[in-house]
């Protein structure tokens, strides 16, 4: 198949790890099937393409993958979508396709490629990658392509500049006016028809804040710090959990100074961790209050048993909408501060967004249900300690029935009821 001249260049690219942030219809499939199959028919080798879903591995690539291989294909498992080819020196290659959303099957495989396709719709990006992708091509010194269209400034945007620090990764931009396969006009009618934001992020491939997000006011100039910022004092330390198994529990570090700004100093973003083990670990960091979920009796239960001090959040009619609100005032007035390495919590500020045409005018609509587990627990947080900030009434530690005198909850006690908050009249 002829390439384009960006496909050439990129093919021809000798980085281990090649980023490619290229807009719609920019060719990026065809590049993805062609680079597997001249790896699998040259040599013996293990190749995996990885779309978010597995109904989009099998939508986007799977027929035109098929079509490339049939010739030399030996086996075709169309409920498992992998094939089996003979390479050029009479040995075999397997091709599999799968889903970003089941992952954790990966885990303990080894491959000589691998293509990873629409990185920014990938959910927990950068655990995933480090825990799971990165390891599989350790044994045999495997190669990533990551291919992508941008969705705002979210991991794929960090992806895209790592090549800045790290000599193994190469980036590349396309636009969608350097495939010579679109007609020129169309792309034109496109801009005519889009607004000026969604054309560049679409076609141009240009990183750009994503229409319709819930928090406008977040900025990683103003919002952010890092080790070299001045610490708070540390004068309340709480946090607000939201609860998942196959979705990650999320959990944010939160410092809050005698100003009351919130200090998000570190984040718990993980999934397949039984409501024991979440317990284990929130009883192990010793907040001072947690502000869980509070659909999930049997995990609040479990949270009480291990000593946490759990405090009683309100998910009731127009929480969410009067909750995000107050996320945005303390946006707007600089009350929040999140440490760069708090990279989940960062992706879903610049992501969390209402459906299409939704925007601050709409701010009764709910978000979609997506990119939101840190921000849910971030909201459960503030909204409720926010609505007892003006209070004259001191907060004091509430033990748990559960707690069994002992040296250990001693010190416990001792540390909570030194951390009494007393708010300035």
């Amino acid at each position: 198949m002829l390439l384009t001249p960006p496909q050439s260049a990129i093919v021809s690219d000798l980085h281990r790890f090649r980023v490619v942030n290229i807009g719609r219809r920019g060719g990026k499939t065809t590049l993805a099937v062609e680079e597997m199959k001249g790896l699998g028919f040259s040599k013996e080798s293990r190749i995996c393409y990885i779309a978010p879903t597995y109904q989009q591995a099998r939508d986007i690539a799977w027929e035109a993958l098929k079509k490339e291989l049939h010739e030399i294909a030996i086996t075709v498992n169309e409920s498992r979508l992998e094939i089996r080819i003979k390479t050029q020196n009479g040995k075999e290659s397997i091709f599999l396709l799968r889903g970003w959303e089941s992952i954790e099957t990966l885990r303990g495989q080894a491959f000589d490629f691998i293509v990873l396709d629409e990185v920014a719709m990938m959910r927990n990006f950068w655990m995933q990658w480090q825990e799971v992708i990165r390891p599989t091509l350790t044994d045999r010194k495997g190669q990533a392509l990551f291919i992508s269209t941008p969705k705002g400034f979210n991991h794929f945007y960090d992806l895209y500049n790592v090549e800045l620090t790290d000599p193994e990764f190469k980036s590349f931009h396309f636009t969608t006016y350097d495939n010579p396969f679109i007609p020129k006009e169309e792309i034109d009618n496109a801009r005519k028809q889009l607004t000026e934001d969604r054309f560049a992020q679409e076609y141009l491939a240009d990183f750009r804040k994503t229409e319709g997000l819930v928090y406008k006011d977040f900025n990683r100039e103003v919002h952010l710090y890092d080790e070299t910022t001045e610490q708070p004092e540390q004068y309340e330390r709480i946090a607000g959990l939201d609860f998942g198994y196959t979705n990650p529990a999320a959990m944010p570090f939160i410092t809050v100074d005698p100003k009351r700004v919130y200090w998000i100093t570190d984040e718990y973003y993980h999934s397949g961790r039984t409501e024991e083990e979440i317990g284990d670990y929130v009883a192990s960091q010793r907040f001072q209050k947690v502000f869980p979920d509070p659909e999930n009796a049997s995990a609040i239960e479990t949270l009480r048993r291990k000593g946490v001090n759990v405090r009683e959040v309100n998910k009731g009619k127009d929480s969410i909408v009067s909750g995000i609100q107050k996320v945005r005032e303390l946006l707007k007035a600089n009350r929040i501060r999140i440490n760069k390495k708090c990279v989940n919590l960062i992706t879903e500020f610049e992501t969390y967004s209402y459906p299409d045409k939704k925007d601050q005018r709409n701010q009764d609509e709910l978000p979609i249900k997506e990119n939101d587990h840190l921000l849910d627990a971030l909201r459960y947080a503030i909204a409720s300690s926010e609505v007892t900030k003006n209070t004259n009434i001191a907060k004091t530690f509430i033990p748990s029935p559960y707690i069994n005198p002992s040296p250990s909850n001693a010190i416990i006690k001792a540390q909570t009821k030194a951390a009494v908050y007393i708010p300035k009249r």
